[in-house]
């Protein structure tokens, strides 16, 4: 499993900042404000995602996805729970995915390693299969609210 803390900060604060919002890194230990499944799963409250050194990069990038993903009236309420319908979580799934390749050390790869070993599941069997075979109304969505381009490249933007 691939951690926030195995990744050099500045990199994840970098992304972030491109759909202008914050990333918090609380203390080992304490507890992650704004996270739904607690433990060491990253959190949101509108703005910001909050994480640990031991919270996997996959969480991280999930989190970040939702709040790109979701509407601007939810993002004005959001705490801890993102909302939204399958569709939208398929497209979270799917963005995080590209993101990944924008974090050095991450990678689409190992993204998907890490989020079958997390226990994603996908009809297909695999992060990978679902992603190859079965994500084409995931990607739509992405392209509707221009959250990528044609090829795949995150506009950055967040959903209007």
């Amino acid at each position: 499993m691939l951690y926030v803390g195995d990744i050099p900060v500045t990199a994840l604060e970098s992304l972030l900042r491109c759909y202008e919002l914050e990333l918090v890194v609380c203390d080992d230990g304490a507890p992650i404000t704004g996270s739904f499944w607690g433990d060491s799963e990253a959190g949101i409250v509108r703005n910001k995602v909050y994480v640990r050194n031991d919270t996997p990069v996959h969480s991280l990038l999930h989190e970040t996805s939702h709040i790109v993903c979701m509407s601007a009236a939810r993002r004005e309420t959001l705490d801890r729970d993102a909302g939204g319908d399958d569709l939208e979580e398929s497209a979270v799934c799917y963005l995080q995915i590209l993101l990944a390749d924008r974090i050095p050390g991450a990678g689409r790869d190992r993204i998907m390693e890490d989020m079958d070993a997390w226990g994603y599941s996908f009809r297909l069997g695999s992060t990978r299969a679902w992603f190859a075979e079965d994500a084409g109304d995931a990607r739509q969505f992405l392209l509707d609210h221009r959250l990528i381009t044609e090829d795949e490249a995150p506009t950055f933007d967040l959903r209007a």
